[in-house]
């Protein structure tokens, strides 16, 4: 198995192809041996699971997948690269390819076709400029057991923060209404080629069988959280009715939130899930009566 996160092997390679790193992609490469081998072990991948990996690159988390996973269905966007797949992960018979852009596809469909009674899940090093898009498809799909992934430092601890604090988001209920997140591991920007100017984090997300407390109505529910987040310096009486002002006005807001026993002068980010969930609840009890 060739060592693609070898530089003296990787850079010759690229340069027989001629290949050249694609800023708009998003393209890092890793020259670290032990990120590939570590992302596949702690995402739990064996003989069981189909892994869905977007954006395999040159191949080191690919030859990994392969190395464990009962089949690895890849999705890749740059069909520059199709060359240096065959060489480097050509060889694996529990590989499959598909070429195009992962958020065209029908991802339940396609985990569906490929995986059979394997565990499916998915496994990436995600662009920085297209991390939430694929997150949120991922999720979305509802087909997956797991989702790791290795992304921006920043977006990690947003997606496993904890209300309250600074990194708290809509983006962070979106992703705890799906699944339980833990950060794994950092990886500092040495180890990749080019060197990007931030550090990565590595993180699972176990997906959830159901939400961490019932939600009647998922879309408005999440209305109410980007709504609450919309001004985070405002109070979330005032976030919400500038935000909702086709559903709700300012008084039954603030009915609202006397209704849960949250004060008038709190912010977004202070709310948990559970908070979150009631205030939806009853605002569609007021706004229905």
């Amino acid at each position: 198995m060739i060592d693609v996160c070898d530089i003296q092997v990787m850079k010759p390679m690229l340069a027989a192809h001629g290949f050249h790193f694609s800023k708009a992609k998003g393209q890092n490469f890793l020259i670290a041996p032990w990120v590939p081998q570590s992302i596949a072990e702690q995402a739990g991948v064996d003989e069981t699971a189909g892994v869905l990996e977007i954006g395999p690159g040159i191949g080191p988390l690919t030859q990994q997948l392969c190395l464990r996973a009962g089949k690895v269905c890849a999705v890749e966007g740059d069909e520059r690269l199709k060359p240096i797949l065959d060489v480097t992960v050509g060889n694996f018979s529990n590989l499959e390819i598909l070429w195009g852009d992962v958020l065209k596809q029908d991802i339940p469909a396609l985990v569906k076709e490929k995986f059979g009674t394997l565990r499916p899940m998915a496994c990436a090093n995600l662009p920085y400029y297209i991390t939430s898009p694929i997150l949120t498809a991922l999720l979305e799909a509802e087909c997956f057991q797991s989702v790791t992934v290795m992304v921006q430092k920043e977006v990690a601890q947003r997606i496993a923060a904890k209300p309250g604090t600074p990194d708290y988001s809509a983006f962070t209920v979106f992703c705890q209404y799906y699944a339980e997140p833990e950060i794994l591991f950092d990886v500092p920007p040495s180890c990749f080629l080019p060197a990007p100017k931030v550090t990565s984090s590595v993180i699972r997300m176990t997906v959830r069988e159901a939400p961490p407390v019932p939600v009647g109505d998922p879309a408005l529910f999440f209305r109410v959280v980007r709504g609450a987040f919309a001004q985070r310096r405002k109070t979330l009486i005032n976030s919400l009715s500038s935000s909702l002002t086709d559903f709700v006005g300012k008084e039954e807001v603030t009915q609202a939130l006397r209704a849960c026993n949250l004060t008038e002068t709190i912010r977004g980010e202070r709310l948990t899930f559970a908070d979150f969930a009631q205030l939806t609840e009853k605002l569609q009890e007021i706004r229905g009566s």
